[in-house]
């Protein structure tokens, strides 16, 4: 089931998240004695995650994780890590157990058993996962006719790694690492953060495309059963 929700502006939209993300924490965090949130990089829920930051919980019990990296180094300007360090990991939240996706190895097939390892760590099914998509219905580091996506999509583990073919969109960073959709899928709160008409019009093209290879994003449109949407000009 999906469910859209749409927002005048981004404010709107930013508030509203933190609201649901908060409350699905607090109860996993009651109920459970811990939580965890998969975290997508990109510029959209960068506001969101400088909110969450300054929210009161135990963030102790609470890991977090992403849901894909480029093979880069942590302190690299295009590392998801990076990106989550300046952002969600400060103020309340510095103390969050952070699992990192980024290993010592050279690629992310040299690295994938020990990524499976890390997050095999993390409390599953998520509490929370929060996914973007790209304008070429990509959603994580899970790209149209990638080298790895049939072999992701039909995976058991928790990440897999990807070759992307180069475009404007995977920029020269085309070595990633991702995790499942079978990972994905069960998470408590599965949300799809877009923004703008563009990313509109591809999630609605996307509702009804006919090959998730062709379309990533579709697979989880279509199988999930639930997914929130949230969306803003």
């Amino acid at each position: 089931m999906i469910r859209e929700h749409r927002f005048s502006d981004r404010e709107a939209l930013t508030q509203a998240l933190l609201e649901s993300v908060v409350a699905t924490l607090r109860e996993d965090l009651q109920q459970q004695g811990g939580a965890s949130l998969l975290a997508s990089g990109g510029s959209t829920p960068g506001p969101l995650y400088r909110l969450l930051s300054e929210v009161e919980l135990p963030w102790e019990q609470v890991q977090v994780a992403l849901v894909d990296e480029r093979w880069v180094a942590p302190d690299h300007d295009a590392s998801n890590e990076r990106l989550l360090r300046q952002t969600l990991l400060q103020n309340r939240a510095a103390t969050a157990n952070f699992i990192a996706m980024k290993n010592g190895s050279a690629t992310p097939a040299d690295g994938v058993a020990a990524c499976n390892r890390a997050y095999r760590a993390l409390q599953m099914p998520a509490t929370v996962c929060l996914l973007g998509m790209g304008p070429d219905a990509h959603t994580a580091s899970l790209f149209p006719g990638a080298e790895g996506l049939a072999e992701a999509f039909a995976s058991a583990g928790p990440c897999a790694a990807i070759e992307a073919q180069r475009s404007a969109v995977t920029g020269e960073y085309t070595s990633r690492m991702t995790m499942t959709p079978q990972a994905l899928l069960q998470s408590r709160l599965l949300v799809l953060l877009i923004t703008g008409e563009d990313k509109w019009q591809v999630y609605r093209q996307a509702l009804e495309a006919a090959d998730p290879l062709l379309s990533p994003v579709s697979l989880f449109l279509q199988q999930a059963a639930s997914l929130e949407v949230y969306w803003a000009p």
